[in-house]
């Protein structure tokens, strides 16, 4: 997926000037599949730190070279269907980014009302550049992973949209931000930065990066930005139409599966990855079971993963909450389990 992700933007700028930030496990793999970007630009996090930390150190070593120059976050867990669409809405998003000190973020138009995903509300319509090829508007507020009430509320509005963590920006304007809003950690960041190009970036990147809080971009700039309200924020929502879908719980690839032809999706819903399958008045299953034998029997939207040594059975609309699970394991030492 992270080929996908580099092809995508070939569409729009150089792969020479794509950043890819990883860690240290998956480096060699990314090194043999991605073999058009620059060695320089592979950032292996000695920790582990979310997006704020990765987005910002890239912003803070942009911003001594070029402070204008337009930055995107792009997931590489990110499915699009029509990278042609993805293209041209990203144009029109760089345009909005390099007319001011402007943030943009890319909303879904929700199909669900899923709670997994952070949601954007959206204000007036905007026009923060000249000739551009989507409608443009003001974000009001953002918030994360609602409860299902919630996410209903907002999807019968009609005012929100899904986060889809494709963000825009200059150099220049998320440094500021994380200066204003992240303040502490943002000097950490610009010190690392500065290091960047000297033989001292490796050891100053493995001392001081580790000491970042581990924090998305949303909680660290995105929300506290938004509470200035939408005609001083500077946030704008550019409709993302392309055919996106986020990879990031299983919940997630059922539907994806579904979407996709000779996936192994049957007409009551199920997607079954197993030696054979038996189903009997079964519905909206996702099981991943390689070699085994299948049997579904009265069960609806359940999710089922086996591995070498361990067995997740959950359904569908808590699929979401697995991580918690993990840092419950992680919590009891029992980091061996796949």
């Amino acid at each position: 997926m992270i080929q996908q992700t580099v092809d995508r933007l070939a569409l729009v700028t150089d792969p020479a000037r794509i950043w890819v930030i990883a860690n240290d496990v998956i480096a060699d793999t990314i090194s043999e599949q991605l073999p058009q970007i620059q060695q320089e630009r592979l950032l292996c996090e000695p920790a582990a730190r979310n997006t704020a930390p990765a987005c910002g150190l890239v912003a803070f070593i942009m911003e001594k070279k070029n402070p204008a120059a337009v930055l995107g976050v792009f997931p590489s867990d990110h499915v699009v269907k029509d990278a042609n669409r993805f293209a041209s809405a990203l144009q029109a998003g760089i345009a909005v980014a390099q007319a001011g000190e402007n943030i943009v973020v890319m909303g879904v138009p929700p199909t669900r009302p899923e709670t997994g995903y952070g949601y954007i509300e959206q204000g007036g319509v905007a026009q923060p550049a000249e000739h551009l090829s989507l409608p443009v508007r003001r974000v009001h507020r953002f918030t994360e992973k609602p409860d299902r009430d919630t996410a209903e509320q907002f999807v019968a509005s009609g005012r929100y949209a899904w986060n889809s963590g494709i963000f825009l920006w200059s150099a220049k304007t998320l440094c500021n931000a994380l200066r204003e809003h992240w303040p502490g950690r943002a000097a950490k960041l610009e010190k690392i930065g500065a290091a960047f190009g000297t033989p001292q970036f490796e050891s100053v990147f493995a001392e001081i990066y580790p000491q970042c809080e581990n924090i998305s971009i949303d909680y660290a700039v995105l929300e506290p930005r938004s509470q200035k309200d939408e005609m001083h924020s500077g946030i704008y929502c550019l409709p993302a139409e392309f055919g996106w879908n986020d990879l990031g719980s299983w919940s997630a690839l059922h539907e994806h599966r579904r979407s996709v032809a000779a996936s192994g999706c049957d007409r009551h819903g199920n997607v079954v990855e197993a030696e054979d399958t038996i189903t009997m008045e079964a519905s909206g299953n996702y099981v991943y079971a390689p070699g085994m034998q299948i049997a579904l029997v009265g069960v609806k939207d359940l999710v089922v993963v086996q591995t070498e040594d361990a067995l997740l059975v959950t359904t569908r609309g808590s699929a979401q909450d697995v991580g918690q699970i993990v840092k419950l394991l992680n919590e009891r030492g029992r980091t061996q389990l796949t």
